[in-house]
């Protein structure tokens, strides 16, 4: 076999996707190993990364992808890793679904519910019973969790819950077939179960919010709005390494978690400064809060099990994005390993966001405005009915934020009635279960170096009395998380509760750790029993954050194989040796989210929620970093004072 199975005539950064010649590459060598077969199925195909050491060290690092390969014929799950340049496979371990979990979702699993469904006399019964043929309704596949239904250990499954669809464009969303679920074994292809508790007064609640008869006439007074740079932007791309404003970055792209930012620092005096080594969305979870049987079982992970990258979408130009844009497209591999282009699925600009800082000096007699702007690079993907933004925002003081975006459709059902306490009503007849999306950022801090601590810190309120008087005074209590096990911490919006990423080497001009601080929202964490099934398996849910000593092979919070995952997975089992955080090379991993109990305003279709958090500098550096920052040229005639062009 060839030495190498990828040609070197362009020097990749280490840490880049997987190409399409790539992707190729490693599904002609599983081939040629003989992984791949006719029932075979590539699952998750993405770069492998190399360790943290080696990328450190200089070294040359070796391209290397991990496949996850699923038999549907069998069940059989492969997990193995190739060395693209050396052409060789590195590991190849069979993975125990009933140990720990099944592989992701697979895209023609999604299509193939549908036509097991139809086939199925049981089904079709139902469907009858309703007035209604297979062919009139979409089925939602749906992830299956682990639950104590008899006779699904170990078993591939799928939920599906139906939607009346008559007519090909019609959105089914409002009118949902209720009280009916089937229970879809994906390996035998066949129907284990279905609950039906009979036909029930389904709404038929019209979805189309493109129609005129919904949208009513449109609006005629939106000017346009343009947003011009005539120089181009202030930002470059050295292939995937991106430097904006002193900030400089890699974005990769990952099938599972799509966006992958790592090498982050900021140019201070001279000297790069490293603030976070490697951060990504690493899981979000979806649990719904209606305990009737067909939707108790109900609550996705959208990175883990679907594979947000994989789902992410081409972005265009005026519609997603706004402005001097720059794009990159991701490749990624379809269920037979070939590779796929998501064509402008990332997209790179900068924007104006207010202001920056701003004075007026009567003693001084003198005033000055700065005006803000920040980095943004972003992605959207489609999950069933939710859309998801994704974007990372950079400013130039220092700051980072991460926001998502929601949107889409909410799911329906039928509402039971007045007062139900689970679901709301958001149009005659038409429910939609309260629900929480509660996001995992893993953020491999490097603040000024690796040797990083957390420092807990709450506003302290102190009694009137002796020193206080006036009961004016309030300071500030600090808490060093030491161990793993200390710091599984709760937001506390009544406190400020912030946590500071301290550097326990480096000082600042004032003598204090230099340091970032994340600043959380606070949002409820997960809602269910803490003895429920999606507490165990979305551990991560149930803390804001969590703090680990960073290890190579602890990457996702709710554990490497999500789909019907068992036990705990994770971050309890990552913690579980408790070792020192204090000094020591440390993730955080922030959950945050959305606890949405829909509005009417919500259908049929969803404004943008949104859900993040913000990391600041505290004494990173030794004065405002922005101080730089030129005044801004007005327009000429734009100013009162009508002196022409001048200064803000």
């Amino acid at each position: 076999m060839n030495t190498s199975l990828v040609a070197t005539e362009r020097r990749t950064h280490p840490l880049d996707p997987l190409s399409a010649d790539e992707i190729v590459a490693a599904r002609d060598h599983l081939a040629a190993e003989g992984h791949l077969g006719d029932t075979v199925r590539v699952t998750y195909l993405s770069l492998k990364e190399p360790a943290k050491a080696l990328l450190r060290s200089g070294a040359v690092a070796p391209r290397e992808a991990r496949a996850i390969l699923l038999d549907t014929a069998t069940g059989e799950t492969s997990d193995i890793v190739v060395d693209l340049t050396a052409g060789r496979t590195v590991s190849a371990t069979a993975v125990d679904p009933t140990l720990v979990g099944q592989a992701p979702v697979l895209l023609e699993e999604f299509e193939a519910i549908e036509s097991i469904l139809a086939a199925d006399e049981g089904w079709q019964a139902a469907l009858a019973a309703r007035g209604l043929r297979p062919d009139e309704v979409r089925v939602a596949p749906l992830s299956a969790g682990i639950f104590d239904y008899e006779g699904e250990e170990g078993r591939r499954l799928l939920r599906g819950l139906a939607f009346v669809q008559r007519e090909p464009g019609q959105y089914a969303w409002g009118n949902p077939v209720d009280q009916l679920v089937a229970f879809v074994d994906m390996i035998e292809r066949r129907v284990v179960r279905i609950i039906d508790d009979g036909p029930s007064d389904d709404p038929i609640t019209p979805g189309n919010f493109e129609s005129p008869e919904l949208t009513g006439p449109l609006r005629t007074d939106l000017k346009p709005l343009q947003i011009t740079q005539p120089e181009g932007p202030s930002f470059s791309l050295d292939g995937n390494v991106l430097s904006w404003q002193k900030w400089d970055l890699h974005v990769g792209f990952d099938a599972r978690e799509g966006l992958v930012l790592s090498r982050i620092g900021f140019a201070d005096g001279g000297r790069r400064r490293s603030v976070i080594d490697r951060a990504s969305i690493a899981e979000m979870v979806v649990p719904y809060g209606d305990p009737a049987p067909y939707r108790s079982w109900q609550n996705y992970f959208d990175t883990g099990e679907y594979l947000v990258g994989r789902d992410a979408n081409s972005l265009e130009l005026g519609c997603d994005c706004l402005g001097e844009i720059t794009y990159l497209s991701p490749v990624v591999a379809d269920d037979f390993g070939n590779p796929r282009e998501i064509t402008q699925g990332i997209c790179i600009h900068e924007e104006d966001f207010g202001l920056l800082w701003k004075h007026t000096d009567e003693w001084a007699g003198h005033k000055s405005t700065r005006r803000q702007r920040r980095l943004v690079v972003s992605f959207f993907t489609t999950v069933g009915n939710y859309d998801y933004g994704f974007y990372w925002y950079f400013s130039l003081d220092g700051t980072i934020q991460f926001e998502a975006k929601a949107t889409g459709i909410v799911f329906t059902a039928r509402y039971p009635g007045k007062g139900y306490p689970y679901a709301s009503e958001i149009a005659p007849g038409l429910g939609a279960p309260f629900h929480q999306h509660i996001f995992c950022a893993r953020l491999d801090m490097a603040v000024d170096g690796d040797r990083n601590a957390v420092h807990e810190l709450d506003l302290k309120r102190l009694p009137k009395g002796e020193g206080n008087p006036h009961g004016n005074a309030f300071t500030r209590s600090r808490r060093v998380l030491d161990v793993e096990s200390e710091a599984r911490r709760k937001a506390d919006g009544s406190l400020g509760r912030v946590w500071e990423i301290v550097n326990t080497e480096n000082v600042n001009v004032v003598g204090e750790p230099v340091a970032y601080t994340l600043f959380p929202e606070g949002q409820p964490t997960l809602a269910a029993a803490d003895d429920s099934s999606i507490s165990r398996r979305a551990a991560f849910a149930t803390d804001h954050l969590w703090v680990t000593r960073f290890a190579e092979d602890e990457r996702f919070p709710a554990g490497d194989f999500v789909n019907q995952s068992i036990g705990s997975p994770g971050l309890p089992e990552y913690i579980q040796a408790d070792r020192p955080i204090d000094g020591e090379d440390i993730v955080l991993w922030h959950s945050f989210g959305l606890t949405h109990f829909p509005r009417v305003e919500d259908w049929p279709i969803m404004p943008v929620d949104y859900t993040g958090f913000t990391l600041k500098p505290t004494g990173f550096f030794d004065r405002n970093p922005a101080l730089d920052v030129p005044p801004s040229e007005k327009a000429a005639g734009s100013c009162h004072s009508g002196e022409g062009a001048c200064h803000c």
